[in-house]
């Protein structure tokens, strides 16, 4: 195993207000992230959604390969350094971006994911 899934990130033209939807129906509470903020997490029940902020968000119409499904997976690791040639070796690939703890990979037919850990 090289990580546990720590979160799936879904896009979304306004990401509270699709966070307040998933909360509301899985009995779920937003616990970080307002009205206007491009990152909202919901959580609740031992899981973990998220919702990014994106304004240009082509909206999926399953299952019309026009209007693909959209989502990530946040997988979280103990030490990227160790767990990045191990998702390098099983066909992962490094994607541009990342920030001070995250890391941007696609899965071996395209899918993005992203190695998240704890910054100190």
């Amino acid at each position: 195993m090289i990580g546990q899934l720590h979160s799936v990130v879904i896009d979304a033209p306004d990401a509270h207000a699709l966070a307040t939807f998933y909360a509301d129906l899985l009995g779920m509470e937003v616990s970080r992230g307002g009205p206007g903020d491009d990152w909202v997490v919901v959580t609740g029940q031992g899981y973990r959604l998220a919702f990014q902020q994106a304004p240009d968000l082509r909206p999926p119409d399953w299952p019309d390969p026009e209007h693909p499904q959209q989502f990530h997976l946040d997988i979280r690791v103990a030490d990227v350094e160790e767990a990045e040639p191990r998702a390098l070796a099983l066909g992962a690939r490094r994607l541009p971006g990342g920030g001070g703890d995250f890391r941007v990979y696609a899965d071996p037919v395209g899918h993005p994911f992203c190695l998240v850990w704890d910054a100190a």
